[in-house]
Formats: C-alpha cells, sequence, structure tokens
C-alpha cells in the first residue's frame, strides 16, 4: 500500500479526511452493510475487493463487510434477515425464492451472459444444441432441468442425451467417462486448460438459455427505506467491475493478496479474470452501464425460467437503483 493510501486510511481511522483544499474536515459517518457472496472468495467478486480496497464505499460513508459464500451459506437468508443490505444471487434462486414469499427484487444484472456451458475435448467438440444426441454429459443430477430446458429451447428430446451423475471435476471428461460436462465457463474449462488439456465450451447463452447470473437482490423494504445505502453501494460495485475490465489481471493480482489462505493460484484466477469479460460486459453495458439490462432480456429470462418450473413476471426486476446509480 502506498504511503499516501496509508496516510489517507489514518485520518479516516481517526475521523478526519483531508478535503480537496487540504484542509481537514469531519469524515463521514460509516453506515455498517453488509454484502453476501454467493460463493468462496475469488476473482469471481474481484469488482466488489476492488470497490473496497479504493476506499470507493467508505468514501460514501458506507462500511461494507463482504460475506463469503460457499455450500453451506446460501445467500438470500441473510437478505430477508437484513444481515445483508445486498447478495449476489441468480434470477432462478430468487425467483424460487420469491415463490417461498421472500420479498426480493434483482437491482442489478452482473453477468449479462450465462456462465453455463458444455464442456467437451477439443478433438471431439460438442460444438450446438444439435451435437447433444446419443452423448453422455456428466453433471450434478440438480442441474438436469437446465439440460432439459437447453433442448427444449432448441427441440432436442432430452431423452436421447445420457445424464451420468459427476462430481464436479473435469476428471471424468478427461478419462473419456463422458463426452461432455455441464459447468460453468469460468471454473473447470479454466482448470483444464492450466494443465494444457484443450477443451472445447458450448455456451448455453447462446443458444437461448437466458437465466442471468450473478444477479444482485435486494429486498422491497430496502428499497422503500434505505435506497441511498444501496445507490452507494451499488455506485461502488459498478466503479469496481469497470476498473476491473481495465485490467483483468492486476484484479486478479488483488484477489489473491486479500486472500491468501484462500487457495487460490494467480494463473488459475487471471485465466478466470479474462473469461469472465465477455460474460459480463455488452453493447447493452457499454451503452448503458454496466449491471444493466433490458426488457427482452427480462422477457427471454420469463421464458427460461418456466421451462426451469419457474413463474414469474417483469417485477421481479427493478431498476430503479441502477438509474439513479448512472445518473450520479
Amino acid at each position: 500500500m502506498s504511503s499516501i493510501a496509508f496516510s489517507r486510511r489514518t485520518l479516516l481511522g481517526a475521523g478526519l479526511v483531508l478535503g480537496a483544499s487540504g484542509l481537514v474536515r469531519p469524515a463521514r459517518a460509516q453506515t455498517p452493510v453488509g454484502l453476501q457472496l454467493s460463493w468462496l472468495h475469488s476473482v469471481q467478486f474481484a469488482g466488489s475487493y476492488i470497490a473496497q480496497q479504493n476506499g470507493w464505499w467508505s468514501d460514501a460513508g458506507l462500511q461494507v463487510q463482504l460475506m463469503q459464500g460457499g455450500p453451506n451459506a446460501p445467500v438470500e437468508p441473510p437478505v430477508v434477515a437484513g444481515t445483508a443490505l445486498v447478495g449476489i444471487s441468480a434470477a432462478d434462486y430468487a425467483a424460487a425464492a420469491v415463490a417461498q414469499g421472500a420479498p426480493f427484487r434483482i437491482i442489478g444484472v452482473a453477468m449479462q451472459k450465462n456462465p453455463f456451458v458444455i464442456a467437451s475435448l477439443a478433438d471431439k467438440p460438442i460444438r450446438a444444441p444439435a451435437d447433444l444426441p446419443g452423448k453422455r454429459i456428466g453433471m450434478a443430477v440438480a442441474n438436469t432441468p437446465v439440460l432439459q430446458a437447453l433442448c427444449a429451447l432448441n427441440g432436442i428430446d432430452p431423452a436421447s442425451v445420457q445424464i451420468v451423475p459427476t462430481q464436479y471435476s473435469a476428471q471424468p471428461l478427461i478419462a473419456g467417462e463422458v463426452d461432455g460436462l455441464l459447468c460453468w465457463e469460468t471454473d473447470l474449462p479454466v482448470a483444464m486448460a492450466i494443465h494444457g488439456i484443450k477443451a472445447h465450451t458450448m455456451l448455453l447463452a447462446d443458444h437461448g438459455y437466458a437465466v442471468h447470473s450473478q444477479t444482485y437482490i435486494a429486498t422491497e423494504d430496502s428499497l422503500a427505506n434505505r435506497r441511498a445505502d444501496l445507490v452507494a453501494l451499488m455506485a461502488g460495485e459498478l466503479r469496481g467491475w469497470d476498473a476491473y475490465r481495465k485490467d483483468t489481471r492486476a484484479a486478479a493480482e488483488l484477489t489473491v493478496r486479500m486472500f491468501p489462505d484462500a487457495g487460490l493460484d494467480l494463473p488459475t484466477q487471471i485465466m478466470q479474470a479474462e473469461r469472465q469479460v465477455p460474460l459480463m460486459f455488452s453493447e447493452l453495458t457499454d451503452a448503458k452501464g454496466f449491471g444493466w439490462w433490458a426488457e427482452d432480456t427480462v422477457e427471454a429470462n420469463i421464458r427460461t425460467l418456466a421451462l426451469l418450473g419457474r413463474k414469474v413476471g417483469p417485477e421481479l426486476w427493478d431498476r430503479s437503483v441502477l438509474e439513479e446509480v448512472h445518473a450520479l
């Protein structure tokens, strides 16, 4: 950390900060808020780390706790309970929670394209849904509805595809036990590439599977009564992700540095960071800003969610916070 950054944070800790004129003025009061991540710490959330590291939230009067997720730390309960002001979820999980009475709204969409892919070996690629009949696809059984939805969207008989229950590992594909794996673009294909194994990935989003991922959720109560905090949190988040896009390597390096005990290796984090960019940024975000969505993408999400057994309407998405952020 530079001496300038250290001095600035020291002043913040003492309750003072230098203004643009060099005069000492009282620091802004810090409102504690939680941001519940959807998984373990990794470059998947590097935009948030950048926002925290650069003091963009503290400058706006927020003391943000980044709450790690994981298999035993679901996103939705802390948001309902108010422990977290915002959670990073996905449209299908949010829809399931709303169906059970949770008062959620999606207030931002980080991943413009869903990260699910069918990964196959480069010398036996699965390039399109038409290649799926007769193939063995390894996946967690819980993800069966995802494959079924993809088949329905593309006129493929799901019975023509053999589902092979597997652990979340590339080994069954490498060993020839399956012809493809249903996984995220940013994990198992990266692991194979790091070990010199060439793989082909078919992004489900390119074949009609529209489910917003890494979505920001907040409660209706927060939208009504804590809007200023939501705007400040999302403004820092957007600045963080814009900085991430400009230098993904620096974002990966920061992630590894911030979490030395997380078992992260830099080459993997660098590759994951690069592969996230086309999922998170698009012509739409270039025109409107990070996190934006359009009405036609909501309609596509509603259609895909119905195939997953989740019936929702466009009211699940609330763009009012983003509109305020981008008007700043």
